[in-house]
């Protein structure tokens, strides 16, 4: 099987902070920046929950009024500092460039066409993509509506309701060899925040057998890591289209390094044919 892209990555936001401090964890962010090359498409989550801290930090206090209005704001402000934070980090012979996509994207033919394009070229302009969805233009009310209007127009709309959806349909979109998905859990759980009960492969001897086996193993998922997060299951789903197409996908602790990972030498769950 061909593949163009080699791999597309994505970072939660829980996975991204530093709880202890209530800062960005510079250490790890620093330590995966420095894996990153072309061939390589970075999806990172933590835009809003960045910018809420460095508020409180240069505030004293947290912003005030409509969650969709904080919200943006917070996006807006901490958007930035992401991409300074990578920008420090990766290597510096490599291009940064900034995407930031909505659910239009990838639902009208000619843009997700255009957003392909420029995620390919990339790699050889010696560049790697840093991609977030575009929290700080995209209301949920306008959201909504425009996904409920393309839903009465088509059959399968993607809707981007969090950064594992949009990472999956990257991944798609690029026919990357992985997809791999970094979270503060080592993969997926048969039991909820039992470490023990880590399922190591959903695997089968072909792409039903696996996507059965996905669905199976979404009954085991319940919960998320906090508020507005979908959770495990909402993992499960979004990597069956990825896994429709032959991408191999891993979910792993942001805590390993790319190159462990990818080469299965950590804990983590890994989903495909074998």
């Amino acid at each position: 099987m061909t593949f163009d892209t080699e791999l597309v990555g994505k970072i939660g936001s829980m996975a991204l902070i530093d709880r202890t401090d209530s800062i960005l964890d510079y250490t790890l962010i620093a330590r995966l920046s420095a894996e990153l090359r072309p061939g390589y498409i970075w999806v990172t989550s933590g835009a809003a929950e960045t910018g809420r801290l460095d508020y409180i930090k240069r505030n004293g206090k947290e912003l005030k009024g409509s969650p969709e209005e904080v919200k943006t704001d917070y996006s807006a402000q901490g958007q930035a500092i992401l991409m300074a934070t990578y920008r420090q980090y990766v290597d510096s012979k490599y291009s940064l460039r900034q995407v930031l996509v909505e659910h239009q994207h990838f639902n009208d033919e000619e843009k997700k066409e255009h957003l392909r394009r420029l995620l390919i070229r990339a790699k050889e302009q010696n560049a790697i993509p840093i991609i977030n969805y575009n929290d700080a233009v995209s209301t949920e009310e306008s959201r909504r509506f425009e996904i409920q209007s393309l839903k009465s127009k088509k059959n399968k709309v993607v809707e981007c309701v969090d950064n594992d959806e949009t990472a999956a349909q990257i991944a798609c979109l690029v026919k990357a060899e992985t997809l791999l998905i970094l979270t503060s859990t080592e993969g997926i759980y048969r039991e909820s925040n039992d470490p023990s009960t880590l399922i190591t492969e959903i695997g089968g001897k072909d792409i039903y057998e696996v996507l059965d086996n996905i669905t199976e193993c979404e009954n085991y998922c319940n919960g998320a890591s906090r508020a507005g997060a979908n959770g495990a299951k909402a993992k499960l789903e979004y990597v069956k289209d990825a896994v429709r197409i032959g991408t191999k996908v891993i979910i792993a602790s942001a805590k390993y390094s790319i190159k462990n990972i990818l080469a299965e030498k950590v804990r983590c769950t890994v989903i495909g044919v074998r």
